[in-house]
């Protein structure tokens, strides 16, 4: 046989061992799933994004027709349970409730951060919901100037706590203080990191912590039982349910960035007929009335934003954040 023919040989049954691999991936996508999908859920049980999560998955488990097992996998402010979805084979059987900690906070703040934004397909970011700063009905605190003044009475005293090392709740007890005129915001209050924003609100509730800014979500049952005192939410208006002034009305308009987001995500690589079929069981799925009232009720906005829109958003408040944080000198080496 010729050198010629050998190579058109060798190069046909490349070519028909590719179309072989294609048609394959094809059949496998249209079949998917085939068998139940993880959901990781980066954070603890009772914070925003595990909230979210359960939240969803009801309605969710309606629209995906194999069962979803939905696993809290902490650590790192997120980054524990991201970089196991990073990690995992990207055929759509391992994906990732993306938060704003995770994806947006943990980016900006973290040098040596495992992973980057572009080991993700954002299938869809589909809740925004703002940022509550709150106290414990026995703290004594009733508003954001008394909290203030007693931050400056009382430097490296006051507590604050959060989901975590690099997690919103850490960025948002910072600049909330920097925001209002508080020196070396850094310092002047005590950051206290735990496993997920239950646990941070339960220790605001408990008197270990003095004050903690976190999703209004995390903090919506805690508000309604009267356990908690919410002293301002950043957005334009007042959010239902939470009797507190905006940010904007005590003259911090720029705390309008601060707010919470959550989405569906899977590792880089996805086949691009998976993450459609994603796009559509959210579809389905924030549509749902009772996920609807459920959410609304916790002070949420749901609006499902295609890829497009959701990479531009989370690329935003990343370097909105990453600012904030080089001007903070909060970069964690």
């Amino acid at each position: 046989m010729s050198v010629f023919k050998s190579k058109a040989k060798g190069a046909l049954t490349a070519s028909v061992a590719a179309l072989a691999t294609i048609g394959f991936v094809g059949i496998a996508a249209a079949e998917y799933p085939e068998r139940p999908v993880s959901m990781v859920i980066p954070y603890g049980p009772g914070g925003a994004t595990d909230i979210s999560a359960r939240t969803i998955a009801e309605p969710l488990g309606k629209a995906v027709p194999k069962p979803l097992l939905m696993v809290n996998r902490t650590g790192a402010g997120g980054a524990t349970g991201s970089v196991s979805v990073k990690n995992a084979k990207n055929d759509g059987y391992t994906m990732l409730f993306a938060r704003v900690g995770s994806h947006s906070v943990n980016p900006a703040m973290k040098a040596a951060l495992p992973y980057t934004l572009d080991d993700f397909v954002f299938v869809g970011v589909y809740e925004i919901n703002p940022v509550v700063c709150a106290t414990g009905m026995k703290s004594g605190i009733t508003s954001m100037d008394q909290l203030i003044a007693k931050v400056k009475a009382n430097p490296g005293k006051v507590r604050f706590s959060s989901a975590g090392v690099g997690s919103l709740l850490h960025l948002a007890g910072t600049m909330v203080l920097d925001s209002f005129g508080v020196k070396n915001a850094t310092s002047a209050a005590v950051h206290l990191p735990l496993k997920g924003g239950g646990a941070a609100a339960t220790a605001v509730l408990a008197g270990t912590a003095d004050y903690i800014c976190t999703n209004s979500s995390a903090l919506a049952s805690f508000v309604a039982n009267k356990q908690l005192r919410p002293l301002m939410v950043t957005t334009k208006e007042p959010v239902p349910g939470f009797d507190a002034p905006s940010a904007r009305s005590l003259g911090h308009p720029e705390l309008e960035g601060l707010v919470g987001w959550t989405g569906i995500a899977g590792p880089k690589g996805l086949p691009s007929a998976v993450a459609d079929k994603w796009r559509g069981y959210l579809a389905t799925a924030v549509k749902d009335q009772k996920f609807l009232d459920a959410m609304g009720k916790r002070g949420s906005v749901i609006r499902l934003m295609d890829p497009k829109e959701s990479n531009e958003f989370i690329q935003g408040q990343y370097t909105a954040f990453r600012k904030l944080v080089d001007d903070l000198n909060m970069r964690i080496k």
